[in-house]
């Protein structure tokens, strides 16, 4: 996998085997045990209650070489060495959640800011004041605290609310843009990927003019917010990144005063709510107002590939801008053909040698230039050509090279296969710009949501697709242990580029409004989100691809209604997943009562889903807050999309209000016959008062696509 795109890998992690049955039953794997939230007793202390369990089960009497992680801040619970009859009995025991194998997960900008409308300067409305108070917390594989993009020039003293620290390791400094930083993988908080100082710098990275991946998109790199602070939390090295070490950041990132967290990272495929590691952070952090950010993954454009998959998490997809990275090839004969690639090589037009075949002796194509149908590299050869059948997007290699759209590849095939010597060259990469409407990456993960099937993922979409943004110089531009290049900014493609976006977006927001919770910023980056159009056939060119639509953050300022979740609806949908009460007192770290009749389409949530049969009828329930004007009164409109055979009814159908904050409720009763199954049908309702148009998707679907 290249780094100029995550499809193909910053780096391979893989997956640990968790579901692997282990013969021998003495053998020990790191579990994570999940306690929900810190009892209330001032006398409980976390850390001893988690020895005792340990020395109970294990029938030690010293178990430090046992214990790995205890979470004590934020939420309850520890990762321990265990073997599988020691797991078994924990798991049994009251007052534990959950009991899950310690997972693997995946790591998975110049001109981006522009094209989502924060432009350069005062060219954009900002709250300075306010901004320099926001405090992004990432969680990646680190940072390069000496960049540009991390300076603290101008900054005064980090906000009184911060309660972290500088825990980097030796040589790392922190300053007052660069406020924390801790380390879960004993190497340092330093990044030795480059990932965690892309993402950092694309979310809040400072100003700096004059950036570009060796004069390739050249101009001013910028963060969403580049008024506000950072903190670091390191949980990826080269080789590892845990569930353990994951935990581990949110506990204290969440305990630090962080306003919001971005983390791009998945697990490789979606879980149970109480055995995920990153629902269970996000959920303690919205507890705490604090909203979490997280990449939809990289393994589109399957359908229901998607792993972030809870409600109380904005998970975000990958889409292009209105920028794009081109290599031209020239041909022997004068015929120019157009690729794509992030190709720094000049060849100063000279022409080499093509050579066309997928099984090549690297003595035939020393000197020359390699096309090939299928992805292939060789040590000796100038350069190659690819066939693009699905990618569409340029990415990093260490020699020249370009991915042809099949009509030129087959052009180009023509043209060696009809000449004696046929030869071509490399241009320079050129960024071009264009009006076209954005669209979804083909590794973008799709819908639908298979851990909660009436609960629509991912929730928008936003710039991921060659994202020009800060690096770490350790690391070599290209996934080739050869290239010795190093550079102080790249270019990368993959949720986790679209995830900072969108973190930056919450963080612009929160700058207008500090007192709105993660449910109310969730839904204004939804709500007012650009409506997007099916970039291919198929259901993975729907709203399982991109959800509510584009991240708008001017839009989302002023969204003029909203739909506001706390933590009993968040319990409340749990019950209607039918989570026993004594698991969610836990969760909760108070008393819950299930009512029975808590569905989970009914979730106030800014989208509405439901998994059905072909014929159907169902109700979705929700309550809008005014945060628009006193005195308004907003009207109901159904456009139904692609040509669906869908009927929309909305009670009522006119929503008036008198003051700021006040509530309405309302119905959306949706009834077919003879339903699509290979398709999701879809509409969108819009509340109008003539100034704000607040759009919610409706998706109904049967659960069947491939």
């Amino acid at each position: 996998m290249a780094k100029g795109a995550d499809f193909f890998c910053l780096f391979v992690l893989f997956l640990s085997s968790v579901s692997a049955i282990i013969d021998d039953p003495q053998t020990k794997q790191v579990y994570v045990v999940y306690m929900g939230s810190l009892p209330s007793q001032l006398e409980y202390t976390p850390m001893s209650h988690h020895m005792s369990i340990l020395q109970e089960v294990t029938g030690e009497s010293s178990v430090e070489g046992r214990l790995v992680r205890s979470y004590k801040r934020s939420f309850n619970g520890f990762a321990a060495r265990l073997t599988e009859s020691e797991r078994e009995r924990v798991a049994e025991m009251e007052g534990v959640v959950s009991v899950f194998p310690n997972m693997n997960y995946k790591l998975q900008t110049t001109a981006s800011w522009d094209f989502l409308g924060l432009k350069e300067g005062k060219n954009t409305k900002r709250n300075l004041a306010i901004e320099s108070d926001i405090i992004i917390g990432v969680i990646d594989t680190g940072i390069w605290p000496e960049s540009d993009s991390f300076s603290d020039k101008g900054f005064g003293p980090p906000p009184k609310k911060w309660k972290g620290v500088c825990s980097g390791g030796k040589n790392f400094t922190c300053n007052n843009k660069l406020i924390g930083a801790r380390d879960y993988t004993s190497e340092g908080a330093r990044d030795l990927q480059g990932h965690g100082t892309h993402t950092a710098s694309t979310a809040a990275g400072n100003t700096v003019e004059n950036t570009s991946f060796y004069g390739i998109g050249n101009g001013t790199a910028r963060g969403g917010v580049p008024a506000s602070r950072i903190a670091a939390y390191k949980v990826c090295s080269e080789t590892v990144c845990t569930s353990a070490s994951l935990l581990s950041a949110f506990d204290d990132a969440i305990a630090d005063g962080v306003d919001l967290i971005s983390i791009s990272l998945s697990g490789g495929y979606p879980q149970m709510y109480q055995k995920d590691a990153m629902a269970i952070g996000a959920f303690h952090a919205n507890v705490k107002g604090i909203l979490t950010v997280n990449a939809a993954g990289n393994s589109g454009p399957f359908p229901a590939s998607t792993e972030s998959v809870a409600p109380w998490m904005l998970s975000v997809a990958a889409s292009t801008t209105n920028r794009g990275f081109f290599t031209k090839v020239v041909l022997g004969n004068g015929k120019t053909l157009v690729g794509r690639s992030v190709n720094a090589f000049d060849l100063k037009e000279k022409k080499y040698p093509l050579v066309y075949g997928d099984n090549f002796n690297e003595s035939l194509v020393q000197g020359k230039i390699l096309v090939s149908v299928f992805p292939t590299s060789s040590e000796v050869a100038v350069g190659s050509i690819l066939r693009d059948d699905y990618l569409n997007y340029a990415f990093i290699s260490s020699k020249p090279f370009s991915l042809l759209p099949p009509d030129d590849f087959n052009s180009l095939v023509s043209y060696i296969n009809s000449t004696r010597s046929p030869q071509g060259s490399f241009l320079k990469t050129e960024a071009f710009f264009n009006q076209t409407a954005p669209t979804v990456a083909s590794f973008s993960s799709r819908g639908p949501n298979t851990i909660a099937v009436d609960i629509l993922k991912p929730d928008v979409s936003a710039p991921g697709v060659e994202i020009l943004a800060a690096y770490s110089p350790l690391s070599s531009p290209s996934d080739d242990r050869s290239d010795k290049r190093h550079v102080k900014y790249s270019v990368l493609s993959g949720t986790s580029m679209a995830c900072p976006h969108a973190a930056g977006v919450a963080a612009y927001i929160k700058t207008f409004h500090p007192e709105w919770s993660p449910s109310v910023i969730q839904s204004a980056i939804m709500t007012t989100a650009w409506p997007m159009n099916a970039s291919g056939p198929g259901a993975v060119s729907t709203e399982f691809d991109y959800g509510a639509g584009h991240v708008d953050p001017i839009a989302a300022l002023n969204p003029g209604l909203v739909y506001e979740l706390g933590k009993s609806d968040l319990i409340a949908f749990l019950c209607g997943l039918n989570y026993s009460a004594t698991t969610l007192k836990l969760i909760a770290g108070e008393a819950v009562t299930c009512s029975g009749k808590n569905l989970p389409r009914n979730l106030n949530y800014p989208s509405m889903s439901a998994k059905t049969n072909s014929s159907f009828t169902v109700t979705f329930k929700r309550t809008v807050t005014n945060l628009g004007t006193p005195n308004s009164t907003y009207k109901s409109k159904i456009v139904l999309n692609r040509g669906a055979k869908l009927n929309v009814k909305v009670s009522p159908d006119v929503l008036s209000f008198k003051r700021v904050n006040e509530k309405q409720s309302f119905t959306v009763t949706v009834s077919a016959n003879n339903l699509d199954w290979k398709l999701p049908s879809s509409a969108n309702l819009f509340w109008s008062d003539g100034t704000h148009n607040v759009r919610s998707p409706i998706v109904v679907h049967t659960g069947y696509y491939s």
